[in-house]
């Protein structure tokens, strides 16, 4: 029901179309007034996320995320509040002190406790390259704004499209007539082939719940190993995030492990290629590096080892590794052309590209901070002691430099509170993995050297069949550690010494 109420909850906002001012041509020209002049947009990814990066209109901004943030609100409260009682009760039944205490116990950070103290480390390390970029943020915002002392949550994304423009002389929208839908898709199954040695066949004429739904095969060596649908454009009443959801574990021998990708990518037409943004490109490699995990691990005996059925608090390392992959001038230049003239991405683009891209990094662990702080300290606690609205404002002012907009309910739509619950931490130790593992690649050339079949072979085709610590150490040779996500934040003032300059040090 929470995840439901979230589905169901898209909300519309109106606005006069001289607001859509700086938003792309393809978006202004699917998005007509109607007949009293009005634009007509919704809360789902593909309007709201280009509104808040490079929409002009403040108070468009300003609308956009209030709705955003309400959505599922008022009704995700009693939804949500059950469901910690519910937790709570469970976990206190079972001798645990909190949900969160429970939910810990069978995962690689083994205590709730270790939670709170993951979060501390995060926000030491993150801290100082954050204040770096807010300082240029606010920068940006006093050319508009010269009292300015801080930076709104609706004003981020757009502010950080500026900071990309002048400081880095890198505007997003130029890479999108690199990213038309298709040739994405292709290329990630490309990449995916040439990194993992497998190859993809399409499924034609095969039944399921919607027309636009693909079904693709999996070979190694000509054999099957697998099969994955494609749900990849968004419709009324469909999960509005991105996910890789399991079907079925696979059984050496006897059954072919089988997953979903849920993507909400703009549409491709006769008319119109499906741009995306560079975020989406890389969500695209984020949630296929869940599916190959999912099919590459799901070759075990048993179906309870089988796939991602490891700890949980590890599923995200092998797909925010292959994020990664978006930033490589050997994988782009296999794909991203140009959807009308066929030309190669430039280099010297790709160069900015990636300057740019690296600015935001610390300000992002942050956020990602704030979200692990409010999912575990709303499951650490008794559920009649905990409240909503305190949490998630106290949480986002303790672990970011960004002020959150009054009035909104963001909790009523973080999915993640209901699957997740106590654990979005995840993506923040996983993080800390994935960027380990990367730094184990030839940067100049990802497929060089042992390090893809040993990827392959010691990472993800164990599935659950050991502890995930183990896959970890197996392959680093030692535990993670915070040095690679450290260099990972800080790279942007490494490779771009003229924005730190800029920024006053």
């Amino acid at each position: 029901m929470f995840d439901r109420n979230i589905a169901d909850g898209t909300k519309e906002i109106e606005a006069d179309a001289s607001e859509l001012a700086g938003l792309p041509q393809d978006y202004i020209d699917r998005h007509k007034p109607d007949a009293n002049g009005k634009v007509h947009l919704t809360t789902d990814y593909p309007d709201a996320l280009p509104v808040f990066n490079f929409a002009k209109s403040d108070d468009l901004r300003r609308r956009m995320t209030l709705a955003f943030n309400t959505r599922a609100y008022p009704k995700n409260l009693d939804v949500l509040t059950s469901l910690l009682k519910t937790r709570y009760e469970i976990a206190t039944l079972l001798g645990y002190s909190s949900w969160a205490d429970y939910n810990a116990a069978d995962k690689m950070i083994e205590k709730g406790q270790n939670i709170g103290d993951f979060i501390r480390q995060v926000k030491d390390a993150s801290r100082p390259p954050a204040q770096k970029e807010f300082q240029m943020l606010l920068e940006e915002k006093k050319k508009t704004d010269p009292n300015a002392t801080e930076i709104w949550d609706y004003e981020r994304g757009y502010l950080s499209e500026l900071v990309r423009r002048t400081r880095y002389d890198f505007d997003s929208q130029s890479v999108r007539p690199y990213f038309p839908f298709n040739q994405v898709k292709q290329g990630i199954l490309d990449s995916a082939a040439d990194l993992f040695h497998v190859s993809f066949q399409q499924e034609p004429n095969v039944p399921s719940w919607d027309p636009s739904v693909e079904t693709w095969i999996v070979l190694d060596n000509g054999k099957p190993i697998g099969r994955f649908y494609l749900d990849m454009h968004p419709r009324p009443g469909k999960f509005t995030h991105a996910e890789m959801v399991p079907v079925l574990d696979g059984v050496r021998g006897k059954q072919l492990p089988e997953a979903i990708l849920v993507c909400n990518f703009p549409v491709p037409t006769a008319t119109d290629p499906g741009l995306m943004e560079y975020g989406d490109v890389e969500t695209f490699f984020h949630e296929f590096g869940h599916l190959m995990h999912h099919i590459l691990g799901g070759q075990q005996q048993w179906a309870g080892i089988s796939g991602i059925s490891m700890e949980s608090d590890f599923v995200e390392a092998p797909s925010q590794m292959l994020e990664e992959w978006i930033r490589s001038p050997q994988v782009l230049a296999k794909f991203a052309k140009h959807y009308k003239t066929g030309e190669p991405i430039p280099a010297e683009l790709v160069e900015k590209m990636n300057r740019a891209s690296a600015f935001g990094r610390g300000s992002w662990v942050d956020r990602q901070n704030s979200y692990t702080a409010i999912s575990y300290d709303v499951y650490k606690v008794k559920p009649e002691d905990v409240n909503f609205d305190k949490v998630t404002l106290d949480d986002t002012r303790i672990y970011t430099l960004i002020a959150p907009l009054p009035d909104t309910h963001m909790w009523a739509s973080f999915g993640h509170l209901g699957g997740y619950s106590s654990a979005y931490y995840t993506y923040l130790w996983d993080k800390v993995i994935a960027e380990d593992f990367f730094l184990q690649f030839d940067r100049h050339n990802l497929l060089a050297g042992d390090a893809p079949m040993k990827y392959r072979r010691v990472v993800l085709e164990p599935g659950g069949s050991m502890s995930a610590n183990d896959l970890v150490k197996n392959f680093l040779g030692r535990p993670a550690n915070m040095v690679a996500l450290q260099k990972w934040m800080g790279e942007e003032f490494e490779s771009a010494p003229g924005a730190t300059k800029a920024a006053g040090e």
